[in-house]
């Protein structure tokens, strides 16, 4: 019996669609590049984003593809679970999204990436951006926050990169240079809450690939005569891994599927991204460490793939937000006036 927050919507025939998109998408990413052998550094896999793109699936939020939030959350978990070096959450879920609500003139044929830049029009660590073609911009101005859509070759970049060897560029812009539309703060705040669901969703598939692997390995490994698995102080490692993992992905599914019902209520969202921010946050530090643990030796070395999916984890959970804003964030909102604790979780087949 699963649990999601009061009122969240249930899953149905989305769920079902989901899970289609799921199988294809493991065709799909089950020939991702991944690391360079020996190298901590991801490169663009443009192989596999053409892939992708060829099948539709580099924009799945778009007005025009008639699929959304739920589809986008199969592709995320399943970039996520295979270590894919694509900017898939970059280039649909908040640029492309940036674009079409500024209305800005659109070519889904390009490749993007979003920052919010300050008055200076600076940003720092901007994934993928000495990757894709164009940067959407966000700023706020004199009369309210605008978007900009500028070419690559228009950014002064710093290279960079980041925990798991991904591109995270710092970019510097001058915005008198790029036209600019204006979008409302309500969107602005639907932009923040966006990128900190795609990053829960990116953990959670990477959480269910440490779990598989970490099976995987204590089931083959023999030490004094016994498999791993045999051991009780190893079984309690993976049952933790497991539990974190299974608890962090009901919290994501419920926190996709309020993202996806388009109630229009953004505190809705917003509390339910701040359940799935929370949980994925501290699932990861259990499901991280335990991974290692029962790797051994083995599991912090660059020529074992176990690093290709925690670091991720860890870079992720920094992101917009980190898991003590997002505890904090929380605990403000179910202190509010008016909230009822002890009914807002309920069966997911009673509600």
């Amino acid at each position: 019996m699963s649990y999601v927050a009061h009122g969240a919507p249930q899953m149905s025939d989305a769920a079902r669609i989901d899970a289609q998109l799921e199988q294809t998408l493991e065709q799909v990413f089950s020939t991702a590049a991944g690391l360079r052998e020996g190298s901590t550094d991801l490169h663009f896999d443009r192989v596999l984003w053409s892939t992708l793109a060829e099948l539709g699936l580099t924009r799945l939020t778009s007005a025009a593809t008639g699929a959304g939030w739920i589809e986008a959350a199969g592709l995320l978990r399943a970039a996520g679970r295979h270590a894919a070096a694509v900017p898939v959450a970059e280039n649909d879920v908040l640029a492309g999204w940036l674009i079409e609500q500024a209305g800005l003139p659109d070519d889904p044929s390009l490749i993007r990436t979003s920052c919010v830049v300050d008055a200076f029009g600076a940003a720092s660590e901007v994934p993928w951006a000495s990757a894709v073609d164009r940067v959407a911009v966000l700023r706020e101005s004199a009369d309210g926050w605008r978007v900009a859509d500028v070419p690559v070759a228009d950014v002064a970049l710093t290279p960079g990169r980041d925990l798991a060897g991904r591109p995270t560029d710092g970019v510097r812009i001058d915005l008198a240079k790029h036209a600019s539309a204006r979008i409302s703060a309500e969107s602005v705040r639907a932009y923040d809450l966006r990128g900190a669901l795609a990053r829960a969703v990116q953990s959670a598939g990477a959480m269910e690939r440490l779990l598989a692997m970490s099976g995987q390995y204590v089931t083959e490994r023999v030490q004094f005569g016994r498999a791993l698995a045999k051991f009780q102080a190893i079984q309690h490692l993976v049952a933790d891994i497991a539990s974190e993992t299974a608890l962090a992905n009901a919290a994501v599914e419920a926190a996709v599927f309020e993202m996806a019902s388009g109630h229009g209520s953004l505190d809705r969202v917003e509390l339910a991204v701040a359940i799935a921010r929370s949980v994925v946050g501290h699932a990861a530090s259990v499901t991280v460490r335990n991974a290692h643990q029962v790797h051994g030796a083995i599991g912090t070395t660059l020529e074992h793939r176990l690093h290709e999916y925690s670091k991720p984890i860890l870079a992720w959970r920094a992101e917009f937000g980190s898991v003590r804003e997002w505890d904090a964030r929380l605990t403000a909102m179910l202190s509010r006036p008016g909230v009822d604790l002890w009914s807002f979780g309920v069966p997911a087949d009673r509600s």
